[in-house]
């Protein structure tokens, strides 16, 4: 099959929005004033598991300046319902429970009560005189302390979905799934090679620049007003909505420009107690999260304790897998255990396949998405353990990765079949990479490879197309931009029109003026929302022949579209030349998309790491990296490198570096970015980087999504390459100095 040719796509144009964002003048949350607004603070649990016994307000309410004061108790509560976050299905009473404690806090961090003062000093002060009498409770602060038969139980009302079925049996342990593909235990009988290890992930948070934001009006009409840094402006919209009591109309969210997200931006968590707050003073309220009760209060990645197993033959060939993933939720059920499980051996054609899954609640903050939320976790095990096979066979990595690598066809253990997918020409691209034939000279040095998957998300996206008369276009949408989505949505209307992408002008809007589109997360937007474009775009087509075959009397079939030009017989006009005849041949033309695509196509990464280990201090230098991932059609290059090198800078600091680091009681010893360990520009070598283009099927322009398979392989990558360069085989991480010099240490021992 031939490749197409494009004009626009896979250029490099400006992006729309940055002059505004390279100048200061983009609207960031932080940035809307409101006339006579108030500002908002929170008042956060000190302890890790407490009952709530009594809150007294009275000080706090006495404060001059202080306006209101609002607990749980002042909001609805109605009937427990399942309500969506965006990446999935929860129960509303969780939602309410983590906005404002009802009954308990769960983690040290949990949000208790809120003030509104006409300045977020006195707001500050407010907060601190609330009385709060807690019952101390013991914490629990690992899955498996957790899933231990005498552990504190997190909620009384939890009974354990076993294998699809309430258990009646309450315990910490809200969820265990398995997926079965054959029959793994017959066929570790036959195998030759067998590997068995055990590993541990610390929680890491996203470390987005940009605290979490909330700007709420209650207005006199009740509509209320919503200005906030979100992934998501439907799901805040939704979920205030439940919290509230009030019906979806009622709620307007205008998302602002967002300083990062990596999925840690779509759950909801101070813009209904800023709405709360405004309907008690009739005045607009603003809460922003201090950098502290971001990582306290707020969603970070689960940590986990996994347990793979993989057999292979004499040859190499790959017959069974086994995998125990248990994923810690953080305070309430949700932990990114399903994807794990989708993910964990998704790279391979295995016929045998046995895998558990266990959602595990903790006394630590609820967790949310973190960029290919839970396959980081499952890949570090996957692909430690293929590379020791490796080892033992005495074959090349990469040979034994090509020769078991998923395919067209291939069926993976939790059921979907693939489609066409790229894992194969990944695989060969990182084989055939200069840097892993690059010689790797020195002591104490050593490269690792490791690949990954990701599904990506569809997600329904809805978009419109305007006609100006210059022979422009309006491009509406309701995606948020974090990496550069206007520019690759508005590149594939561009295509489509045959125009320059530099005359669409592409605006992302409030939830009022756009019909429903899901989360920027997943992978989907330039994939979904892009789609969504191009059918507004084919629509603009259509009704535009509709014209010209008017001005020029023939049938509308009768009108070819190629390259921005409209053509019937001889007869020729640009579409710049029909715009301008708009209004004498029927007025405005406004094209609409509506897309709820069935999948949105997978997507696999691979990196090479090199490394340096200290022998003496256990630090590890990264010296070269490069990422290689198929972008299905790389919209805009410089994106998809972008996307591609900052997932691999957020793997390399969880594999090296990030940690909560936990005291026994379950307080955050390093709530701030000094003492939170993310890599910086001093960290890391230039991140190489490779695009590979397998056309998805699913898309018009062949796009798969390529914002979160770039973070799976490099902790695995990472460790393999520590283990050539020290001699050690680590299984858990951060894998920081102090935890490779005891493993060098027990080594030596």
């Amino acid at each position: 099959m031939s490749t197409p040719t494009y004009s626009v796509l896979g250029t490099r144009p400006i992006r729309h929005d940055g002059a505004d964002k390279v100048t200061g003048r983009a609207i960031y949350g932080a940035d809307v004033h409101l006339t006579g607004m108030l500002h908002g603070a929170v008042l956060r649990s000190p302890h890790a598991h407490a009952r709530i016994l009594r809150i007294d307000t009275v000080k706090a309410a006495a404060l001059p300046g202080v306006k209101a004061v609002i607990t749980a108790a002042d909001f609805p509560q109605g009937p427990d319902r399942i309500v969506d976050l965006g990446e999935g299905d929860t129960p509303l009473s969780y939602i309410r429970g983590n906005v404002l404690a009802i009954g308990k806090v769960l983690y040290r961090g949990h949000a208790v009560a809120a003030v509104a003062a006409t300045n977020a000093h006195i707001a500050e002060q407010a907060a601190g005189l609330i009385q709060v009498e807690y019952e101390v409770l013991p914490c629990v602060l690992t899955a498996p302390d957790a899933m231990r038969e005498d552990a504190p139980i997190l909620h009384e009302d939890l009974e354990t979905t076993e294998l699809g079925k309430k258990s009646g049996k309450v315990s910490n342990v809200a969820v265990h799934f398995r997926h079965v593909l054959g029959n793994s235990e017959e066929a570790f009988a036959q195998a030759d090679v067998v590997v068995e290890r055990t590993f541990d992930t610390a929680t890491v948070h996203q470390g987005y620049i940009e605290p979490h934001n909330a700007t709420a009006l209650w207005n006199e009409d009740g509509r209320i007003h919503v200005w906030c840094s979100t992934q998501g402006s439907f799901v805040v919209r939704d979920v205030t909505a439940c919290i509230l009591d009030v019906p979806v109309q009622r709620v307007r969210v205008t998302p602002t420009e967002i300083g990062g997200g990596f999925g840690g931006k779509i759950p909801v968590y101070i813009e209904p107690v800023a709405a709360m707050l405004s309907k008690k003073t009739g005045r607009p309220v603003k809460v922003l999260m201090s950098r502290r009760e971001v990582f306290e209060g707020t969603g970070p990645t689960p940590g986990s304790h996994m347990t793979v197993k993989m057999g292979v033959d004499k040859t190499g060939r790959m017959i069974a897998a086994q995998a125990s993933l248990a994923y810690e939720a953080g305070a309430y059920p949700g932990a990114m255990v399903g994807p794990g499980g989708m993910c964990v051996f998704a790279s391979y054609n295995i016929a045998n396949v046995t895998i558990d899954g266990y959602d595990v609640v903790v006394n630590k903050p609820s967790t949310a998405a973190y960029r290919a939320p839970g396959a980081t976790n499952a890949a570090f095990a996957t692909e430690t353990v293929v590379d020791e096979i490796a080892e033992k066979l005495g074959m090349d990595p990469m040979e034994l990765r090509l020769m078991n690598a998923a395919k067209e066809g291939t069926r993976r253990a939790d059921g979907p079949k693939y489609r066409r997918i790229c894992c194969v020409e990944v695989i060969e691209a990182m084989k055939n990479h200069p840097h892993y034939s690059a010689p790797l000279e020195g002591p104490n040095r050593g490269r690792g490879v490791a690949v990954g998957f990701w599904f990506n998300a569809a997600l329904p996206s809805s978009c419109t197309i305007s006609v100006n008369a210059d022979g422009s276009v309006n491009l509406v949408e309701g995606s948020t931009d974090i990496g550069g989505t206007r520019t690759s949505i508005a590149m594939q209307a561009a295509e489509v029109l045959g125009i320059a992408v530099e005359r669409v002008n592409p605006t992302v809007v409030d939830t009022d003026s756009v019909g429903f589109t899901g989360v920027t997360g997943g992978s989907r937007t330039t994939f979904a929302t892009g789609y969504a474009a191009y059918e507004a775009a084919q629509d603009v087509v259509r009704q535009m022949k509709e014209r010209v075959a008017k001005i020029w009397e023939v049938e509308a079939s009768a009108v070819n579209f190629e390259k921005g030009a409209f053509s019937a017989g001889e007869k020729s006009m640009t579409f710049a030349e029909l715009s301008e005849k708009l209004g004498s041949t029927g007025g405005p033309v406004v094209g609409r998309g509506a897309v709820n695509p069935r999948s949105a196509g997978g997507s696999f990464s691979g990196a090479i790491a090199d490394v340096e280990v200290d022998p003496e201090t256990g630090r590890v230098s990264v010296l070269r990296f490069t990422s290689i991932q198929d972008a299905g059609k790389a919209i805009h290059p410089s994106y998809v490198e972008g996307q591609m090198q900052g997932g691999s800078a957020q793997g390399i600091g969880w594999a090296l570096n990030e940690e909560y680091y936990m005291s026994p009681d379950g307080g955050m010893m390093n709530s701030s970015l000094l003492d939170y360990r993310m890599p910086t520009a001093l960290d890391l070598p230039m991140i190489d980087t490779c695009i590979v283009e397998v056309a998805n099927p699913n898309h018009p322009f062949g796009v798969r999504g390529v914002g979160e398979a770039n973070i799976v392989p490099p902790p695995a990558a990472l460790a393999n390459a520590i283990y050539r360069a020290a001699g050690v085989r680590m299984n858990r991480l951060p894998m920081k100095p102090s935890a490779i010099m005891e493993a060098i240490w027990a080594k030596g021992n």
